[in-house]
This record gives structure tokens, sequence and C-alpha cells, in this order.
């Protein structure tokens, strides 16, 4: 995926933008899939006779596959010329997920840093991560890099050229 012209750029932002995302079903497909691709075969993730004797009773998905995917979400809410994710300052997982919950993810600009002598910028955003209830599931804070706007060069004025001096036969 390329940048469009609907992507914004670090000056778009200001500190209180907020923007939630549409909404993404998590699936026992989500959970078997990180569990295979992470190696985290946590029978609380995917052995549903064992996780019947939890608090939860049945399997979650894995926390870490929630920020994933809400990750993804933050994507498209709002489009924005991401550079880098550069650090997870805090997170918080709240309340389990399950298979067939559908969450979503709402982002808020929280701190905007100029950086790379003004080609680019570090966003703080508070993420939270919203079940179909409106529970907050996970919350915290990231940091990525955001490219600026091109820096514009002030264009010659041709009408400040100093003229030319005249030749000792008059002319310029």
């Amino acid at each position: 995926m390329s940048f469009s012209s609907a992507h914004l750029y670090f000056d778009d932002l200001e500190v209180g933008n907020e923007w939630t995302s549409g909404g993404r079903t998590v699936t026992e497909a989500d959970i078997v899939n990180f569990a295979g691709f992470s190696g985290d075969f946590n029978p609380i993730h995917i052995d549903h006779e064992f996780a019947k004797g939890t608090p939860f009773r049945r399997p979650i998905a894995h926390g870490l596959s929630i920020f994933c995917i809400t990750s993804g979400l933050g994507i498209y809410s709002p489009m924005v010329r991401t550079m880098a994710m550069l650090r997870v300052n805090m997170w918080s997982f709240n309340l389990p997920v399950f298979a067939g919950d559908t969450i979503r993810n709402v982002s808020r600009v929280k701190e905007k840093t100029l950086r790379g002598r003004g080609r680019r910028g570090e966003v703080v955003w508070y993420r939270a991560v919203l079940n179909q209830d409106g529970k907050v599931v996970q919350e915290g804070e990231v940091v990525t890099l955001v490219e600026c706007r091109p820096l514009t060069r002030p264009a010659s004025d041709a009408s400040a050229a100093p003229e030319p001096a005249p030749t000792s036969d008059g002319t310029a």
C-alpha cells in the first residue's frame, strides 16, 4: 500500500483529534492462526475443555493478537503517513476477548513532537480497544513516526534581483 492524497501528514494532526475505526469480529481462526505463528499454544487459548475450568469458561484470544488487530484497524482510522512505530509507552490488557467478539479501535492524538529538521514528527497516540458492548478491553499509548508535508523553499523573487551595472558604453 502506498500513501495517497487521503493520508494525513503530521502537520494535519492536532492534539485531541480522535477517530473510531470500523468493527472487526475476532474468529476462532484468528486465535488458532496466532497460536501457530507465535508458538503460543497455551491451553487457555486453544483448548475448550481446559478453558471450561478457568474463570472465563471458554478460550480467550491472545492479548497480543488483539493488540495486532487493533494496530491494523488503526491504519485506516485515521489514514496517516506513518513511517514507523517507535515504541509502546504502556499497554493494559483489561478484559478478555472471545471468538465472536467485535472490536474497534479508538485513536486520539495525545502529543506531537517535530523531528528530523521538520521532515517528520513523533505522535503519541492514546489507543483504546472497545468490544461490542463499548467496554475497553485494552488501552495504552503508542508512538509513531509520521511524515511531514514537504518543506517548501521560498521562490526567488525576480524583482529583488540586483540590476546589472551599466557598462562603459552605457548599455546594461
